[in-house]
């Protein structure tokens, strides 16, 4: 999926109140940024750390600025680019539905975004086909990777993905097929794994679904300050 531009690239002053960032852009100007992220952004909220962000000119925008994008360190002044912006695996996962370039998702006659389930949730997608059980898919955004190449989810606890997976779980039991998809928002990882240390009640959930027969993929992404598309599958590496 394209991003918008142009982007603007700055370095990070302090990231506050969950959703605004301050910046200093490369050319001086002093702004602040909706942080499109709720999560802790562990290893890329550093004050100091390079970033980029798009503008919007909608006079009803409190703040025209977005972070998108932030630079892993690598010890060199820059680093790889990691894409912070929670609102865009959803969509970067409906691209990838609509053109098959998800194998293991293929061949289902429709895909519904946003539906009801369980007892109080909405499935990230609801994939269908009069031949086979329906697909109950769940999508979490990746963005922390503190040992490279290893991504890891979550950064802090996570509660309400942690219900997700229960929730997935149901629907095997049902009879259905569910899976749980991790978008790592980078290119600079090969493997991927729950972070049992920040939240070890999520690991456990993560195991506890797969032995009840939830499916879990995990595809990392080609990053540019132009682009962001999945890429390819990588591993999970149980605990």
């Amino acid at each position: 999926m394209l991003l918008p531009q142009p982007m603007a690239r700055g370095v990070i002053v302090q990231r506050y109140k969950r959703f605004f960032v301050d910046m200093v852009l490369d050319d001086g100007r002093e702004i602040t940024a909706h942080c499109p992220n709720p999560g802790a952004m562990l290893g890329v909220n550093l004050p100091g750390q390079g970033a980029w962000v798009s503008r919007s000119d909608d006079p009803k925008r409190k703040l025209p600025w977005t972070l998108q994008l932030v630079e892993a360190p690598n010890g060199q002044g820059g680093g790889g680019l990691v894409g912070v912006n929670t609102m865009l695996p959803n969509k970067l996962v409906a691209e990838a539905l609509a053109a098959g370039a998800i194998p293991e998702l293929a061949g289902y006659a429709t895909v519904r975004p946003e539906v009801k389930y369980a007892e109080a949730s909405r499935v990230d997608f609801l994939l269908t086909h009069p031949d086979r059980p329906a697909c109950w898919l769940e999508v979490k955004n990746c963005h922390l990777s503190r040992t490279p190449p290893l991504a890891e989810f979550p950064d802090c606890v996570a509660a309400r993905s942690t219900r997700h997976l229960g929730d997935l779980a149901a629907m095997v039991a049902q009879g259905d097929r569910a899976v749980a998809l991790f978008v790592v928002q980078r290119d600079d990882c090969d493997a991927f794994s729950a972070c049992a240390d920040l939240d070890p009640t999520f690991a456990q959930g993560l195991d506890a679904a797969a032995r009840a027969g939830v499916e879990v993929l995990v595809y990392r992404c080609a990053m540019t300050h132009e682009l962001i598309r999945l890429t390819e599958r990588i591993d999970w590496v149980r605990g």
